[in-house]
């Protein structure tokens, strides 16, 4: 019985690390929110895509025009966070 158990939590384990290596973690642009339908239209790399929000995901706090970083698993949106903002440009050192 206890062989039964150890092989049950092994398998059960890799399945937990399997479906997580499918979620993906991408950056993209907030077209619409549907805070009523629970959905939100995240546009990534010029095609836009319906996401339905997980239960856990409060999504009352992103508007059009954000730019997020995502984590998406078949057509579920699991979390987001405000994109890093690009660094301003360094300007050159100006005199001697």
């Amino acid at each position: 019985m206890k062989k039964l158990s150890v092989v049950l939590v092994v398998v059960l384990s890799l399945c937990l690390v399997v479906s997580m290596a499918f979620a993906a973690d991408m950056k993209g642009t907030v077209k619409s929110v549907d805070a009523k339908a629970g959905s939100v239209v995240l546009t990534v790399d010029g095609k836009d895509t319906t996401y339905k929000a997980d239960k856990a995901v409060d999504i009352t706090k992103i508007k059009a025009g954000d730019k997020v970083e995502f984590t998406a698993d078949k057509g579920v949106l699991k979390s987001y966070k405000a994109a890093a903002a690009a660094a301003p440009a360094k300007k050159a050192p100006v005199g001697c």
